[in-house]
């Protein structure tokens, strides 16, 4: 079988967004959503979402093989996914199910206001490892699965199938990597206790790429809850304190993780590093250790043109497909934080991020430029 770059694995769907374009910014979510208030859009967007369609796309628009594995349901929504994975070659390891539709989610993105997602995780509730086809995994670089909290058969029992799962990738002697999403408090992901789940976990995982909130959300929840009462409307990685970004990052590199890309939207990217002589141990990869282990440094977002910005849904992922492209082509970490962060940026541009991306060679030029 021909070695693959990247099996991308886990949680796909469709984005339905109403288009908020029309309207001012508005200062707080309750100023904008009243009860009995009429609000005009634009029409209604639908996209690919979810770490399979971002990460996955992405990583192949940046000149990387990729294998996806996902599953859709046997309904429209179904159709629409399927079709969209076809037109960009990346639908062959994408199942389908009777047993459930296909997740789909709400994306309410009113201009000032952090995005709202209304999720329905559909047959990803009874996505588990047999979806995966672990020869094309064995036969790949970097296996990248998310997002656990939306993936029931994976957070139950303590996450004992995750766990599973990636211990087993590890022994096939292929980088792993994790990516999250914050859970529903409300629902039965949000009930897991994530800190137990991690510390069984992450001795098998080589990288992972949270966001703030997510991270604090899976260490510390108490914390979490404490921070996101008091922010009211505001954004809540204002809120987070860099030392307390940091001890949490320390935290997770103590439990085992190689490399860790924390992602902070406009505060920019976060990154810490264990010993990465474990990564130079798999196929392809040539990672300094003198520029690699036991860092810890940040980069700061990309600046964005306000006026192109579109919508910012996918832009974390798409940021976390550059920093894995560039751990495959063996960049120094300062360079692979760049990659990311101009990515994410200019996923705001994209209206369809699968056609609109700018590409490895653009973002390549940016650094250059950078540099001079």
């Amino acid at each position: 079988m021909t070695l693959c770059d990247v099996v991308v694995a886990g949680y796909i769907c469709v984005d339905l967004v109403p288009d908020l374009s029309g309207h001012a910014p508005s200062p707080g979510v309750s100023s904008f959503f009243k009860p009995g208030k009429l609000i005009e859009i634009g029409g209604l967007a639908y996209t690919l979402g979810g770490v399979v369609a971002n990460t996955g796309a992405a990583m192949k628009k940046f000149g990387k093989s990729v294998y996806c594995a996902g599953l859709t349901g046997e309904d429209f929504i179904g159709d629409m996914a399927r079709g969209a994975m076809e037109r960009l070659g990346l639908a062959e390891g994408i199942g389908v199910t009777a047993d459930a539709g296909t997740a789909f989610g709400l994306v309410i993105a009113p201009p000032g206001i952090d995005r709202i997602f209304l999720e329905s995780s559909g047959c990803s509730k009874v996505f588990d490892r047999a979806h995966i086809d672990m020869t094309r995994v064995a036969a790949s670089r970097i296996f990248h699965f998310g997002y656990p909290p939306l993936l029931r058969n994976f957070y139950l029992d303590k996450g004992a199938l995750l766990c599973e799962l990636f211990a087993s990738v590890k022994q096939l002697n292929v980088v792993t990597s994790l990516d999250f999403s914050l859970p529903d408090p409300e629902s039965e992901s949000g009930k897991v206790d994530w800190p137990i789940v991690l510390r069984r976990l992450l001795p098998s995982v080589d990288v992972f790429v949270p966001s703030v909130e997510e991270l604090l959300w899976i260490t510390a929840p108490e914390q979490y809850a404490t921070i996101k009462a008091a922010c009211g409307d505001a954004d809540m990685i204002d809120a987070i304190p860099e030392d307390m970004i940091r001890e949490m990052g320390r935290a997770i590199i103590d439990q085992g993780v190689k490399i860790l890309l924390i992602k902070a939207g406009h505060r920019g990217l976060y990154l810490m590093t264990g010993d990465v002589s474990g990564v130079n141990t798999t196929r392809g990869f040539q990672l300094l250790p003198e520029d690699w282990s036991y860092r810890d440094c940040r980069c700061a977002a990309s600046d964005a043109d306000a006026a192109r910005v579109i919508n910012a849904s996918g832009s974390g992922d798409v940021a976390a497909g550059a920093f894995l492209c560039a751990l495959l082509d063996n960049e120094p970490p300062e360079t692979a934080l760049q990659y990311a962060a101009i990515a994410g940026r200019n996923n705001l541009y994209c209206k369809d991020m699968y056609s609109d991306l700018a590409d490895w060679e653009v973002m390549t030029e940016e650094i250059k430029i950078y540099h001079e």
